[in-house]
């Protein structure tokens, strides 16, 4: 997949040429509309839907995905949205142009002249030129300033370099210059300077609340097509309680310049007649949508393109589909989550055979002994996924801070993310194949687990960490998950880093999925790629000796290098900052952030097993 620049001249039968390439999952994690991103001779914003295209004329690949589709529909309120998987590059070199547009941005540069020289103070004095300044008069070499202003919804735009040299708004037409002292890039090293002798120190920049000198956030969205950054009538930015947002400095190579919000879900089997009625309705879709009754319905299977339906299915049992489809509500009512556990609860343990035709799922459960020796006891099922089809979906995305997950539904909370489009007619989806291992815990264990007073004393402390936590982040709904959820997390990623040394599989290509249904709970470790490393079977050889890595986990739990620090640590600490943490640090519990559905928070092994600083609350209490 191409990402390109709008065509400016020349011929338009012409077929632009692709600044860059990335691969199209990356499109839903770094790449993506509003991002970022350095080409070789530019800096760029990647556009919005509208610019890469019509789906439907352009032959973009359209992912089927029945509970994701039902969920996303009903968030959107729109009931004719559809997925569809980022355009691909052509293969012809004459074929018509197609990828993702990218639009310039920012519109600032600074010269870098051949004769560059350090000055009085030290100082290396270079010009800050604006692209219109550019284009009228002569300049060296430029380089786009990585400075740009930005708001945790998303939207971004450039600094009033003008404005902030002299400390508000001015007619001063002078040059601007930017003044670096040393090689560090440290803010406190770096001034604006006018010519006019006015300047001001980078570090101001930083200042937060109304202090900010980079002003409120006008709501500008340069990654949309029309868009007028800077534009002051556009609406203002507000937060929950009505108050402009503020805009804060933003380094465009940041990590924290682009947070994705995805939603996926796991294609489990449906019954076939059940399943046979819904790809029907899919594929002839187009024209039964505007059915307003089981006439219509009736009088579009008299056409010979639906014979094959005619044979099969009722104009009753259609008009039903349809109207299922249109409410945005899956069959079953339940959760993407909810549907997946019920699935992993209810495979037997002989499946069949792996045949071609089970291409999206294919698992089958282990048989457990009934007298299972040390922490196996409290495992109640292990079942193996050798074949599992995972389809993956961008919503929006943030800046600053990654968005806050509901871990029922993996939908933001807090922050409000910036749109993809300015009308989400579609949105941009993944499918990744792949293999994995799924372990349920013992209701019973888990009832009586919960029931214990150090465990409810833990649960006190992890709370009272979470509500400092929507106090600090100014975060009104969401809710606390549970101490079952935080010791299922905390399980999963000591048995991730554990499996991850003999599975044959990078840490950070497994991930993980929580399940909580009640005193139902499992964890799903899997991994899942377009291409063939989804597929080594190495985490289903893991998962036949699950007893032999579930016991190397706990070990690696009970001592963590960081300790007793880390052990001590309380979760509510205003000066630490780590409010969902309990026992938890980089020398324990976190991971790689790709691998976390969490963003490496809500963690105390603690609960899973004894440390050095609490006993008691362990899930995995030593016998």
């Amino acid at each position: 997949m191409s990402a390109r620049r709008p065509r400016s001249s020349g011929s338009p039968k012409a077929r632009p040429r692709p600044e860059g390439q990335v691969r199209r999952s990356q499109v839903l994690t770094t790449f993506g509309p509003g991002a970022l991103v350095d080409f070789p001779k530019h800096a760029a914003i990647m556009g919005g839907l509208e610019s890469w295209g019509d789906p439907d004329k352009e032959g973009f690949q359209q992912v089927f995905e029945e509970r994701l589709e039902a969920a996303l529909r009903h968030r959107e309120q729109n009931p004719r949205l559809r997925l569809f998987s980022p355009p691909s590059s052509p293969d012809a070199p004459d074929a018509p142009a197609r990828g993702i547009t990218a639009f310039e941005f920012p519109g600032w540069f600074i010269e870098q002249p051949a004769d560059a020289r350090v000055g009085e103070g030290g100082f290396r004095s270079r010009r800050l030129l604006h692209w219109r300044a550019i284009e009228r008069g002569s300049h060296g070499k430029v380089v786009p300033i990585r400075f740009v202003r930005a708001c945790p919804n998303g939207h971004i735009g450039d600094i009033d370099w003008k404005g902030f040299a002299h400390g508000g708004r001015t007619e001063c037409s002078r040059e601007l210059f930017l003044d670096e002292r040393g090689t560090s890039g440290d803010l406190a090293d770096i001034l604006v300077r006018c010519a006019c002798k006015a300047s001001r120190s980078l570090v101001d920049a930083t200042m937060k609340g109304e202090q900010s000198p980079l002003g409120p956030c006008w709501g500008d969205t340069p990654w949309l097509p029309g868009a007028a950054p800077g534009d002051e009538g556009a609406p203002a930015c507000v937060d929950e309680q009505g108050k402009p947002v503020r805009n804060k400095l933003l380094v465009r190579s940041a990590t924290n310049a682009y947070f994705p919000q995805n939603v996926s879900a796991i294609s489990i089997p449906a019954d076939a007649v059940k399943q046979a009625l819904r790809e029907a309705t899919e594929a002839a879709w187009g024209d039964l949508e505007s059915a307003e009754g089981e006439d219509d319905i009736a009088h579009e299977l008299k056409k010979a393109r639906y014979k094959h339906l005619r044979d099969r299915f009722s104009a009753r049992d259609l008009w039903a589909e349809v109207q299922r489809k249109r409410s945005g509500v899956s069959e079953e009512g339940r959760g993407i989550k909810a549907a997946e556990l019920d699935t992993f609860l209810a495979i037997p343990e002989s499946a069949g055979e792996d045949t071609p035709d089970k291409e999206d799922f294919f698992a089958n459960a282990l048989s457990l002994a009934p007298a299972r020796p040390g922490a196996m006891q409290r495992i109640s099922r292990v079942v193996l996924v050798h074949r599992m089809r995972e389809v993956a979906v961008q919503l929006g995305f943030t800046r600053f801070e990654a968005p806050a997950r509901d871990v029922d539904y993996e939908l933001s909370l807090g922050v409000r993310t910036a749109p993809l489009a300015r009308e989400v007619t579609w949105l941009p989806a993944v499918e990744n194949r792949g293999e994995g291992i799924f372990l349920a815990l013992d209701p019973g264990a888990v009832a009586r687990w919960r029931d214990r007073r150090p465990v409810e004393t833990r649960e006190t402390r992890l709370i009272a960490g979470f509500e400092a936590w929507k106090k600090h982040r100014q975060v009104k709904k969401a809710r606390f998950p549970g101490v079952t959820y935080v010791m299922l997390h905390s399980l999963s990623h000591l048995l991730l880093t554990a499996v991850s040394l003999e599975c044959g599989y990078a840490a950070s290509s497994i991930r993980e999925r929580i399940y909580l249904d009640g005193d139902r709970c499992g964890i799903l470790l899997f991994t899942g790629t377009p291409d063939a490393e989804g597929t080594l079977g190495g985490l289903v050889q893991v998962g036949k000796k699950l007893g032999h890595h579930l016991a190397a986990a706990l070990e690696l739990g009970r001592l963590c290098s960081n300790d007793p620090v880390c052990a001590q640590h309380h979760p509510d600490d205003a000066h630490e900052e780590r409010f969902l943490h309990g026992a938890a640090c980089h020398g324990c519990l976190l991971v790689s952030e790709p691998s976390c559905e969490w963003s490496n928070e809500l963690l105390d092994r603690s609960l899973v097993v004894d440390t050095v600083e609490d006993s008691g609350a362990a899930f995995f209490a030593e016998t």
